[in-house]
């Protein structure tokens, strides 16, 4: 096993190439399993690229990160509470408007974010044409074209990974604009949501979750330990202790 220094998520729908791309990168460096209590299937790999090692997480295939199954429980879940250094979320190339709903969803709890928009060549046999520079300008998120099958793009988002992890890339997530009286609820919560939870987890995201309803979260919340600070971290004795 390699003593990985990065984590990457990996997410996507279903059907959108994610675990191909999964395989491709970390080839034979591999296992699965379930995740803790849940009966979804959990996989895990390696890999390196330019000296630096990754552990990569294949999230189970999800529309949204909404709480609504078990898979979207997980999927939110990492996020909120491993905070991978790179989310890479995997889109199908010919139904780009249905994918992006999933992305916007990412958008919103990390700005680590890289949108691969896969399967470009079946999009190019159906005259589809997509502006990444466009697009990626709209989300304020880097945007890679590929073909994980045929390994078309591969380097390239290798590149945009290498050049996350050397802090040469800034992103600015595009701020989802709801309706004036969620924007009016959501400013209401925020301050009680940022005293509870701090700058621990997206305070914003939270809010719009509790409005929502969202009793699933609240419980994740409680269950979880509290954080070590910067300064306690180094003296720990016993446990694992989540990098930031």
């Amino acid at each position: 096993m390699i003593n990985a220094t990065y984590t990457i998520a990996l997410m996507g729908n279903p059907n959108t190439g994610k675990s191909t791309l999964f395989n491709v990168l970390t080839g034979l460096r591999q296992h699965t399993g379930n995740w803790p209590g849940k009966t979804v299937t959990h996989a895990e790999g390696e890999f390196v690229y330019r000296g630096i090692a990754y552990r990569i997480v294949d999230l189970p295939g999800t529309y949204s990160l909404y709480s609504n199954s078990a898979d979207e429980e997980v999927a939110r879940d990492f996020l909120l509470f491993e905070r991978p250094n790179i989310t890479i979320v995997v889109v199908d190339a010919t139904a780009l408007e249905r994918n992006l709903s999933l992305v916007l969803q990412v958008l919103e709890m990390t700005d680590r974010v890289i949108v691969a928009i896969n399967l470009i060549d079946e999009a190019k046999k159906k005259g589809i044409r997509i502006n990444t520079k466009k697009l990626a300008t709209k989300l304020g998120v880097p945007v890679v074209p590929m073909s994980a099958r045929n390994k078309e793009g591969i380097d390239e988002l290798l590149k945009t990974v290498d050049a996350f992890v050397h802090g040469q890339l800034h992103p600015t997530p595009i701020a989802v604009p709801y309706s004036v009286e969620i924007e009016q609820n959501i400013a209401k919560l925020l301050p009680l949501v940022k005293e509870i939870v701090g700058d621990d987890y997206p305070a914003r995201w939270v809010a719009l979750r509790l409005l929502d309803g969202d009793t699933s979260l609240l419980s994740a919340l409680n269950q979880q330990p509290p954080r070590l600070t910067k300064e306690e971290a180094p003296y720990a004795c016993c446990g694992s202790v989540k990098s930031v």
